[in-house]
């Protein structure tokens, strides 16, 4: 008897990849990653498991995906003749909006490094850095630590947001810390009653950029001082 084959089941019509991706980004602003299942998702796009399985494989390849449509709209490269100081903060202002909007994004970052999202990041920062003169022995460590800063600070900022959505806005929680700041014994912890009103009145954004700005100084002093050493022993 001769055996015949079974035709693949036809791909689903009107159901893409992009239609699954964006509904999965809606579960995890919602309900983060434990609320992201193929069960809430074909119940959000009212299909069927096969039908989602037919574009994307499993979680894990799904989270990928989410996390490079929500973060790389945030990494357009910059507009030519912007400078390396412009490009970085532009990186860093894009990701804590990014962040800011989406909070999970900063864990699948750091659980799926290698993904593309994460890929594009490092991209991103190592060419303006590049610019700045920093040197290939160094670029790894600087850029490295520029994710780490940036992601870290707009994680952190992501998650006081989201901390204060329910009964207390952002400016009574920062008055409430900064209350506990001034109480604090003077002689043991004199600068920390010295900031407490710098913390009630800062700015995210604005101290983002701050930090920023004192790493790239310390990048740049450091690959000139390195330059001048080199030319000296040369000399």
């Amino acid at each position: 008897m001769t055996k015949t084959s079974r035709s693949p089941s036809p791909r689903p019509a009107g159901l893409t990849r992009e239609l699954i991706v964006d509904a999965a980004i809606r579960l995890l602003d919602a309900h983060g990653e434990s609320g992201l299942t193929f069960r809430a998702l074909a119940l959000e796009l009212e299909t069927g498991h096969g039908a989602i399985q037919w574009h994307v494989a499993n979680k894990a390849e799904l989270l990928v995906a989410a996390t490079v449509g929500a973060l790389t709209p945030a990494l357009e490269k910059p507009v030519p003749g912007t400078s390396a100081q412009r490009a970085v903060q532009a990186v860093a202002l894009g990701v804590f909006d990014a962040l800011d909007a989406h909070p999970w994004i900063a864990a699948q970052l750091f659980a799926v490094p290698w993904q593309p999202a994460m890929v594009q990041l490092w991209e991103q920062l190592a060419r303006p850095l590049d610019e700045l003169g920093v040197p290939d022995d160094t670029l790894f460590t600087a850029v490295s630590t520029l994710v780490s800063y940036i992601v870290g600070v707009a994680s952190q900022n992501a998650r006081n947001a989201h901390a204060v959505a329910g009964d207390r806005s952002r400016d009574e929680v920062l008055d409430a810390v900064a209350r506990h700041w001034e109480d604090v014994d003077p002689a043991e912890h004199p600068f920390v009653r010295r900031l407490a009103g710098r913390l009630r009145a800062h700015d995210d954004r604005h101290e983002l950029l701050a930090g920023l700005d004192i790493i790239l100084a310390g990048l740049v002093t450091g690959s000139d001082g390195r330059r001048r050493t080199h030319r000296h022993s040369l000399g």
